[in-house]
């Protein structure tokens, strides 16, 4: 899955950590799975976190083991596979833009 359209237009870091959590929204994330994902540094990862917490796009839930990271519901776009992802999503992942 990965974050709806309308959140797309954030910061890059912002936009892959939203689609890493939106591909595990029911489970959540720790800091680290989210770095094995993202293909940015930890510091990117922790300024994009807190941006994203200070618009209320994530919930951060703590337990006695780990921190779990997920994204808030509305974040979350429809679920899809590569049959439904057009020519332009496919070559806008694959080049850098």
């Amino acid at each position: 899955m990965r974050a709806k359209p309308e959140y797309r237009n954030r910061d890059e870091t912002e936009v892959v950590v939203l689609d890493a959590l939106a591909d595990r929204h029911q489970e959540g994330m720790t800091g680290f799975e989210i770095r094995s994902r993202a293909d940015v540094t930890i510091d990117q990862i922790e300024d994009a976190l807190a941006a994203l917490k200070a618009d209320d796009l994530i919930v951060v839930e703590k337990d006695d083991e780990r921190t779990l990271i997920l994204p808030d519901e509305d974040v979350v776009g429809p679920e899809t596979n590569d049959a439904d992802v057009s020519l332009l999503d496919r070559i806008r992942r694959i080049l850098p833009f």
